[in-house]
């Protein structure tokens, strides 16, 4: 059902996992889809396979922000649906902590999406839907997690005063909280097969649904916060972990 049908929607770090399954849900749905990453060869592919456009950017720059929305309001004009998506994962307990690793997560995961909106906003049309990803963990206080923790926990914060003071045009600001997902980024730790499996036991053990989360659960949320049904919907927070959280 193209319930989309005439929206525009940039997804950043849509190369991949939830990124890339939102990209997908939001075509099927009828809206025409951009989205962005980091690495060209992988941005161009995702880009092909699923039929929609791609932009190079680094969300861990304030220039590349910069220079992205300029690229799509001069090509596209004005966007209807903004989903902040692109982050990643680093980090140790407090006290090992270094300064690299906060830099590098907070460079994305919460000064990069802060400044995607802040920069986006200029050609969001009103009554368009802001999403951001955030994280069951912003809730949750869990040893050596207190970077990216604390960098979704401040993305929530901002999700709440951006719905307030956008609220006068009629834009809409929610937040996807997914828990444990079977995306890439978890091949990203390094982990043997027997130790990825461990984590994966180790998670399933504390989901009460007993089971990961997919990419396409979320990308359907993210749909629905960017269609009618939710109009009346915003700074909202949905948390979808299979009661991790609980």
């Amino acid at each position: 059902m193209e319930t989309l049908k005439g929206k525009i929607a940039l997804i950043t770090g849509g190369n991949s996992g939830i990124g890339y399954a939102t990209a997908k849900e939001l075509k099927l749905q009828g809206a025409e889809v951009i989205i962005t990453g980091r690495r060209e060869d992988a941005l161009q592919k995702a880009a092909a396979d699923l039929g929609v456009n791609g932009f190079v950017s680094d969300q861990g720059r304030v220039s590349a922000i910069e220079e992205l929305a300029e690229k799509v309001s001069a090509q596209f004009g004005r966007i209807d649906i903004l989903f902040i998506n692109a982050g990643v994962l680093a980090g140790a307990g407090i006290e090992n902590a270094t300064e690299r690793d906060f830099d590098y997560v907070m460079d994305v995961n919460f000064k990069g999406a802060y400044f995607t909106l802040s920069r986006f906003i200029p050609i969001l049309n009103d009554g368009a839907s802001v999403v951001f990803l955030s994280s069951n963990v912003a809730s949750m206080s869990g040893a050596n997690s207190s970077i990216y923790s604390s960098g979704k926990t401040a993305l929530n914060s901002i999700m709440k005063i951006a719905a307030v003071e956008l609220a006068p045009r009629g834009i809409r600001v929610n937040a996807v909280s997914p828990g444990p997902t079977q995306t890439e980024i978890l091949n990203k730790l390094g982990l043997d097969q027997a130790s990825r499996q461990g984590l994966d036991d180790w998670m399933i053990e504390r989901i009460p649904l007993r089971k990961i989360g997919a990419a396409d659960d979320v990308a359907k949320m993210v749909a629905y916060f960017a269609g009618e049904a939710s109009g009346f919907i915003t700074g909202a927070e949905i948390v979808m972990d299979g009661g991790m959280s609980l």
